[in-house]
């Protein structure tokens, strides 16, 4: 297992003062990325960090605390890659929406541990700092659909149940994909093709369901 510093952006450092809480938050993402997001303790990241059993409590009242930190920070990046990915809509939505989806699964598969972390306990999400960061990266996919049905001429009004069923779909593939049941070997079986058609039925049945709700108000 290679055990360098991704999340941070460089390579991992030992623990000195002053580094306590970044040390941990990395620890628990390598921990999480090994064993799940339910496979250690605060001991364990600890001893992993290489301090005391003692010394995550100076930031962290309990496991439960450092998963919420761990989560922020991963729906903070996940956020970002989104962001980046969907260019406000350029150069049109539907190709900014194949963006964002090639950005979903890439974040999935570089980051596994911690993408099942974010999506694991939604408790997680009760701690305002983490339930921010995760509404902020999935508006996104909101923004997007409202985008997607104004490109088709279609009202927003389905926006948010278009938003949930394509993160419905990105988070099914994603999880395949870590599974090892969707791989581009297989035939028929590219993680990237499945969801790119995938989505763009949705959108289509979403505009049709449009469409159709205009006629009858007609």
């Amino acid at each position: 297992m290679d055990h360098g510093n991704r999340f941070f952006g460089g390579e991992r450092r030992a623990y000195h003062h002053g580094h306590l809480k970044e040390a941990l938050v990395e620890a628990a993402r390598l921990l999480v990325s090994e064993r799940g997001p339910g496979g250690f303790t605060l001991a364990d990241a600890a001893k992993l960090a290489g301090v005391t059993a003692a010394a995550p409590y100076r930031h962290f009242s309990d496991r439960n605390a450092l998963m919420e930190e761990l989560t922020r920070r991963g729906f903070e990046m996940f956020g970002l890659k989104l962001s980046e990915a969907w260019a406000d809509g350029k150069p049109d939505a539907r190709s900014a929406m194949k963006s964002m989806g090639n950005a979903y699964l890439a974040f999935a598969r570089t980051e596994p541990g911690l993408y099942a972390a974010m999506f694991s306990n939604v408790t997680t999400l009760n701690a305002p700092e983490a339930g921010a960061a995760a509404t902020e990266a999935l508006d996104l996919l909101r923004r997007a659909a409202t985008a997607l049905l104004k490109h088709g001429g279609a009202p927003s009004t389905d926006s948010r149940p278009l938003a949930f069923e394509i993160w419905s779909l990105s988070h099914g593939v994603a999880m395949l994909t870590l599974a090892g049941h969707l791989n581009p070997a297989f035939e028929g079986a590219d993680p990237s093709a499945i969801l790119h058609r995938s989505t763009e039925a949705l959108i289509e049945a979403a505009l049709w369901r449009s469409r159709g709700q205009a006629a009858h108000v007609k």
